[in-house]
């Protein structure tokens, strides 16, 4: 008996030739994915440039001519002047605000991260009774507002004879500012291995050496950006400088500001100046460390 053989046919006798395939998934999703890109960088780039004029303005009003901002007061440097920087440095008294500003920002900077480390490693590390409660205690800080005990610090402060010091001034930022550094650098400890600290104990560290040898190198980042974060808290702050601060004698940058801008409504230049001078050390601090405040800040976001 005779038997035949006969082929089946396969799936690729019937697919189209490889000129007719067309992939259409892929490309599909890539024209997607590049109009979101270019949507975010439109936005991205317009948000910049509505960041960037204003400070722009401020800088081309400063550097120029009294004639040139009263006839061409939108035009960017058509004109070129230091008078009006001249003006706020010495008639505004620009030069001594600007020490009381660092007198102010730096030591307040310094005791929060001093405070802050010290909280923030002890509310991570450090077993004790009623340790959790106490940290919500502290971060209820950030939920109570300023306004609603300022008022009552004034005269607290006046009974102690703190006010209009230096003193004073600086214990208020502080007190100000603990509570979200306490916030902040306690998540970074949290993120520590224990192992790390487990072999410090094993080689006979104490307490103090796992935490200034051990533990804080390891927490750099968000030390540096804690730091840049509060040193512009500081100097920005208007309110504190403004009540506490009444007699004049150690008034900073933006309290100094509000004082030259009093009588002096139409004078754009000399104003434009004192914005200036105001602002660019906290912009040049911020474009010299960047890269540690954007290191710090995403860290502490992947840790907490």
């Amino acid at each position: 008996m005779a038997t035949s053989t006969q082929r089946q046919p396969t799936a690729a006798a019937f697919a189209p030739p490889p000129d007719r395939v067309r992939n259409v998934g892929p490309t599909r999703f890539s024209g997607r994915r590049t109009a979101t890109l270019a949507v975010r960088h439109a936005v991205l780039i317009a948000l910049s440039f509505l960041t960037i004029i204003p400070v722009l303005m401020v800088a081309s009003t400063a550097l120029k001519t009294d004639a040139d901002v009263k006839t061409n007061p939108f035009g960017l440097f058509t004109s070129f002047s230091p008078a009006n920087i001249v003006r706020a440095w010495t008639a505004g008294h620009f030069n001594d605000y600007l020490l009381n500003s660092f007198l102010l920002s730096v030591p307040s900077t310094l005791l929060i991260i001093v405070i802050s480390t010290i909280a923030g490693y002890t509310f991570a590390r450090l077993p004790f009774f009623g340790r959790t409660a106490l940290f919500y205690l502290v971060v209820l800080g950030l939920l109570v507002p300023f306004f609603t005990y300022m008022i009552p610090l004034y005269f607290q402060l006046r009974s102690m004879h703190l006010l209009d010091t230096l003193a004073g001034a600086i214990l208020v930022l502080t007190s100000t500012g603990v509570s979200f550094g306490t916030f902040f650098m306690r998540a970074f400890f949290s993120d520590l291995p224990e192992e790390l600290e487990q072999a410090a104990r094993i080689d006979g560290c104490s307490e103090w050496r796992i935490f200034t040898r051990v533990m804080l190198p390891l927490v750099s980042s968000g030390v540096g950006a804690l730091a840049v974060f509060t040193f512009i808290t500081t100097w920005n702050n208007f309110l504190v400088p403004l009540l506490y601060l009444p007699g004049g004698t150690y008034r900073p940058l933006t309290a100094g500001l509000y004082n030259f801008m009093g009588g002096r409504s139409i004078d754009i230049g000399p104003l434009a100046a004192g914005t200036l001078i105001t602002i660019l050390p906290i912009i040049l601090l911020f474009i010299v460390l960047q890269k540690q405040v954007t290191a710090g800040f995403i860290s502490g976001a992947v840790k907490g």
